[in-house]
């Protein structure tokens, strides 16, 4: 078979260890790279750092990247977009223009006999309380009309602002934390006492992890960030295996947990 690719938080809009400019085109060249041997491609949320789509106006920006998703899927290859914390407010704009199906919830798929559950990873396991309720209010459709009512250059200011804050909250990602604080870790291991899942794999921690779980066979990848690490994961058929683009010092954190 040919490979599946999996990658998230890009969060275009702001600066990481490059600019959103230069991070796009590196984007840009990961695709191009991957589409040769691609069977699918899933960006597993936060492609945009903010994002409030509007029923005539989308945030300015993103052509080069925009551009090649649209290639892409006018030549045949699947590609699936997530909503992340920071592009919660993505609606029917990728379908529209793109073709590119727009999923909020986890999902499960089968890829060489393998079963993948793939999601954000935002909002998962048993902790973040606040943030749940703050997904609520967000993602409820009065809260939705009633943003939608700003003039775009101050509803985009406003979540450009929100954004930011989010960031100084979860400043700190690059640490793990064991086992007992990794809420995405527990959700895995609850997940699996109701159904057989060979890879769990989400975005939202922004540090690269390949944990293997307590039932000695299970995966649980993140996929870290392209502010930073430029990393992704790819399945072959036989192998899951995260990989770093043009970033040769990069490398994930391989645990086991009991």
């Amino acid at each position: 078979m040919k490979k599946i690719y999996f990658a998230s938080d890009f969060h275009l809009g702001v600066p990481g260890a490059t600019s959103s400019a230069e991070r796009e085109r590196q984007i840009v060249r990961w695709l191009d790279q991957i589409a040769a041997d691609a069977e699918a491609i899933y960006i597993v949320g936060d492609l945009f750092d903010y994002w409030f789509e509007y029923r005539a106006v989308v945030p300015k920006g993103y052509l080069r990247l925009l551009g090649k998703l649209a290639e892409l899927r006018d030549r045949g290859l699947p590609v699936t977009f997530f909503t992340g914390n920071h592009d919660m407010w993505m609606f029917s704009y990728f379908q529209e223009e793109l073709g590119i199906p727009v999923l909020r919830e986890p999902v499960t798929r089968e890829y060489g006999g393998k079963r993948f559950l793939i999601g954000h990873g935002d909002g998962l396991g048993p902790g973040d309380h606040g943030y749940k309720f703050i997904k609520k209010v967000f993602a409820h459709p009065v809260c939705q009309w009633l943003f939608a009512r700003l003039h775009p250059n101050l509803g985009i200011g406003l979540m450009r602002y929100f954004s930011g804050q989010s960031r100084e909250v979860t400043r700190g990602d690059e640490l793990y934390l064991g086992a007992d604080r990794e809420w995405l870790v527990q959700y895995c291991e609850e997940h699996l006492r109701q159904e057989e899942i060979d890879y769990f794999i989400f975005g939202h921690r922004h540090l690269p992890l390949d944990i293997l779980l307590s039932n000695g066979t299970s995966r649980y990848l993140n996929l870290g960030d392209w502010l930073h690490y430029r990393s992704y994961a790819v399945f072959d058929g036989t192998e899951l295996e995260l990989k770093f683009f043009e970033n040769p010092d990069g490398k994930a954190a391989n645990l086991k947990e009991q």
